[in-house]
């Protein structure tokens, strides 16, 4: 089997008043699925600047990025997903706005398991729940 092509990308797992913020995907093949919100990074971009961009372009939102929470690898059938996933916070005055989302939800770590992530992000949702229990 050929290698599978590997694909870069950032997700926020933003957090508010004891809850995180989950988004469904609204196109694509994972359409309806639940994922953190994020996206590809861009040539000669750190992944940190790659996600203040992403949030800015899906949510409309500024964000105050923290510390990485964990690097996901994982593979789908037609790539490599290795997605870098950060705490992150909403700046001051930022609302978040779906662009391209169809729906969103605030929720409490008991409340994670509430909605159909996808596969790569059903790892980082074990990650948040040994961190905040």
């Amino acid at each position: 089997m050929a290698d599978l092509r590997t694909v870069h990308v950032v997700a926020a797992i933003i957090r508010k008043d004891g809850r995180i913020f989950a988004t469904q995907r609204g196109y694509g093949a994972f359409k309806d699925g639940w994922e953190f919100p994020g996206g590809k990074m861009e040539p000669g971009e750190t992944a940190r600047d790659a996600l203040v961009r992403e949030i800015r372009e899906e949510l409309n939102a500024n964000i105050v990025v923290g510390d990485l929470l964990m690097t996901v690898e994982h593979d789908y059938p037609e790539f490599h997903l290795s997605m870098d996933c950060f705490w992150a916070e909403l700046a001051e005055g930022s609302d978040l706005v779906l662009l391209e989302h169809e729906a969103s939800k605030w929720l409490s770590v008991n409340e994670l398991d509430s909605v159909e992530w996808l596969p790569a992000d059903v790892r980082v949702v074990e990650e948040i729940r040994k961190v905040l229990g």
